[in-house]
């Protein structure tokens, strides 16, 4: 069985970057996702990453992910006009190495 991943990217608005951090934090563990991790990837950005054991069980978990998305956007600044304030991509893992 193939592997799925989603990764959001975002940044925070200014001063609001514990308060984002802390939603995360609190964020619920879904059937079949087998790594949630957010990374902050420069001064206000971050990354959302999920490694999930079925493309099923991500799409199942999507309307979750949406609700915790939403429940951090008032602490979100817009990446650009084009984007707004998410940048979420997903796909099958065609490469996996874990120590």
């Amino acid at each position: 069985m193939t592997k799925y991943t989603n990764v959001v990217r975002f940044l925070a608005k200014e001063g609001c970057e514990q308060d984002l951090e802390e939603v995360f934090s609190g964020a619920e563990q879904w059937p079949g996702l087998v790594l949630h991790v957010l990374a902050k990837t420069g001064e206000r950005s971050y990354v959302s990453y999920g490694l999930w054991e079925s493309e099923e069980s991500m799409v199942s978990a999507r309307p979750s992910m949406i609700a915790l998305l939403d429940a951090a956007r008032i602490f979100l600044d817009e990446i650009s006009p084009e984007l707004g304030v998410t940048d979420p991509v997903s796909g099958s893992v065609v490469f996996e190495f874990m120590k």
